[in-house]
């Protein structure tokens, strides 16, 4: 079979706007796309010129033909462009993950109709509210309908012919006054039907509608003394009201817009709808989409666009969105990207939804999948902090000194973005004198990086070193020394406002305070603090122990260490015996022991 030649298939492409659809050499449809430009769209793919990605190319190479369907606006194209994903579901284009049968709020096509939910849609003239995603939000309005309104449950064929017959009986409904026994001809079908109307128009989100024609009902049967009534009217309103301002999140006078909002991940994005009806969200739900080609965020929230309109039949003239979608020739639809106001505060909400959603999902998928949280953690991270590759690998240092004395060097190993405390080191200062902590940085970085290479264990990927610019320069200046400067990413961190430093960067580098970065760095900083801090105060203990020991006649700092090092304590070595003392010490030192805990009891 030949070899595809774009070039030729260009040709007969107009500059037009439509739908292509490409397909492999077992004419098998892999890919449909829209265009505002046909040709140019489709010219793209094969421009080398342009950075694509891996998966792109991959698509790229098989193609063996591509067809086009030209539309009049790039709207049409659009929504042909959805119609033909859902059906044909090509193996590169993005995938809709919906496993769910979504219930909806149905209204029977039939004489006194029923009202009640279902997962079934049937072509029977019936009229479907939905679908809802919360279930619960659904039983909820049902709940208040049942509350408001008495319709009747049964399924009796309530026709005309049937209810003059007499066939039927009202039944514990009636009785309970939760139906008013249309089957006995006790409602009249013109009053059911009003109250059918009255319920489409909350389903529908016009609940202001409604009360202010009860309102004035109310005003009326209290005007003409009819308190009974004016009392069941009355707890209706109440009933409708409360409602209404539960569900009400903006101003009434926001009549009818969809409202989208988008969160990507690097293989997926979600994107969530919400359907707003007089200040009344009526409808919401959150969709996964499973990117392919790496699409951009406005080539996903375009497709969900037009998914949800197309599943929720939305005729909205305006939709808002959180940035600009490149819709040309969008006929009636109005794309709004508001800044302040009522709108915004609508795009708010939903942004607010999208992001717990992908929390969630990701969250729930990273428990049953630890090791994709932990590249996910080190790719965020090599891009936070500017590496070209990812951090496995992190070791950071902290120094401790009692006003001069006794100075430390802790070093801490992390593998992974977890502690690896079977690898972690500290350090007891040799050449440094007084509390210079410049000059104890330098020779820990020293003593560890000149080991790590002696015995080619591995350089880490990233040091960090806990302190400002003085200490970073003294840790590059050992790491200058032994040649690996280059070789490794260095920051320091300093502690007031968590700055981060590079090296020959005299502007430092600020994380969001809620990243995961930022948090692993605190994490590495803290452990490194607490264990360096840990080993620092059991040398000063010890220390101090050894120097009370010194006062005793005879006893010098060396037989000091020698009786710590075997009684583990100054309190062991008060109580031990002559004998037992002996066992480290000479007599004369011994019975001067005894005699200095002796005369110290006193």
């Amino acid at each position: 079979m030949s070899k595809f030649d774009y070039r030729i298939a260009l040709k007969d492409i107009p500059h037009k706007p439509g739908v292509y659809q490409y397909w492999d050499e077992a004419n098998e449809l892999i890919y449909i796309g829209k265009a505002k430009d046909l040709r140019n769209r489709v010219g793209s793919y094969f421009n080398k010129d342009l950075n694509v990605n891996a998966k792109t190319r991959v698509l790229v190479s098989k193609i063996h033909n591509i067809t086009f369907t030209i539309v009049d606006t790039e709207i049409d194209a659009w929504l042909l462009e959805n119609s033909l994903i859902k059906k044909h579901q090509p193996r590169y284009n993005v995938m809709l993950k919906d496993d769910k049968t979504y219930p909806w709020i149905i209204i029977k096509n039939e004489h006194y109709p029923r009202i009640f939910w279902t997962r079934r849609i049937i072509k029977d003239g019936s009229k479907y509210l939905g679908p809802y995603a919360s279930v619960s939000m659904m039983h909820a309005i049902l709940g208040l309908i049942k509350e408001t309104y008495p319709l009747r449950t049964c399924n009796l064929a309530l026709t005309p012919a049937n209810i003059d017959a007499g066939k039927f009986k009202v039944c514990l409904e009636y009785q309970l006054g939760n139906c008013k026994g249309p089957c006995q001809n006790y409602q009249t079908e013109d009053d059911y039907d009003s109250n059918i109307e009255e319920i489409k128009d909350i389903l529908n989100g016009k609940i202001g509608a409604v009360l202010r024609k009860m309102k004035t009902e109310l005003d009326n049967a209290i005007a003409n003394m009819n308190y009974e009534y004016a009392h069941r009217l009355k707890r209706k309103f109440d009933l409708l009201e409360n409602y209404q301002s539960k569900s009400t999140v903006v101003n009434s006078s926001i009549t009818d817009v969809d409202v989208f909002s988008i969160a990507s991940e690097e293989k997926y994005a979600f994107v969530n709808f919400l359907k707003v009806m007089n200040g009344t969200i009526i409808q919401t739900q959150t969709i996964e989409l499973k990117k392919r080609l790496d699409e951009s965020d406005e080539e996903l929230l375009t497709l969900a666009i037009s998914e949800f309109r197309s599943r929720y039949n939305s005729h909205s003239k305006e939709v808002i969105v959180p940035f600009k979608i490149d819709l040309e020739d969008a006929g009636s639809i109005k794309f709004t990207v508001p800044k302040l106001g009522e709108k915004r505060k609508l795009l708010d909400l939903s942004q607010k939804n999208v992001q717990f959603f992908k929390k969630e999902r990701i969250d729930q998928y990273e428990k049953l999948n630890p090791e994709v949280k932990t590249e996910r953690l080190l790719t965020q991270m090599m891009k936070d902090l500017r590496m070209n590759q990812l951090p496995r690998h992190i070791e950071c240092f902290d120094n401790s000194n009692f006003q001069g004395k006794y100075p430390v060097s802790a070093i801490v190993v992390f593998r992974d973005g977890k502690p690896s405390k079977k690898d972690y080191r500290h350090f007891n200062v040799k050449t440094v004198e007084g509390p210079n902590d410049f000059a104890t940085m330098e020779e820990a970085v020293l003593r560890r990086y000149r080991r790590v290479l002696d015995e080619d264990t591995g350089l880490p990927h990233l040091i960090l070193i806990d302190g400002g610019k003085g200490q970073l320069s003294a840790a590059m200046k050992s790491l200058k020394l032994l040649g690996i400067d280059k070789q490794v990413t260095v920051i320091g961190i300093a502690k007031r406002l968590e700055e981060l430093y590079y090296p020959g960067d005299q502007y430092p580098l600020y994380l969001d305070k809620r990243s995961e970065t930022l948090k692993v760095i605190q994490h590495l900083r803290d452990e490194a603090h607490r264990f360096g801090i840990t080993f620092h105060r059991k040398k000063r203990d010890k220390g101090t122990l050894a120097t009370e020991l010194e006062l005793i006649e005879g006893i010098g700092k060396t037989t000091a260490e020698k009786l710590l090092k075997y009684f583990k304590s100054v309190k062991k070595i008060r109580e031990a015996s002559e004998d037992t003392l002996m066992e480290v010490v000479n007599t004369k030192q011994a019975k001067a022991i005894m005699a200095y805990f002796a005369e110290s009891q006193n």
